[in-house]
């Protein structure tokens, strides 16, 4: 998922220069979400593996 935020990131600074301003606002709206998701994922995935009492990192 993160993957997809850094494509999408990228894909609206390329939109931005060339003057896609319409497709470069959408990416990067699209790339903060998945950014966030991803974000909110690995915090969840760490404090599953900490309740089980397995090793975070």
């Amino acid at each position: 998922m993160l993957g997809w935020a850094l494509t999408f990131a990228i894909l609206s600074l390329v939109a931005g220069v060339l003057g896609f301003f319409a497709l470069a606002g959408l990416a990067a709206s699209i790339a903060k979400i998945l950014f966030l998701v991803f974000l909110v994922l690995l915090v969840a995935s760490f404090v599953m593996r900490a309740l089980r009492g397995q090793s975070v990192v």
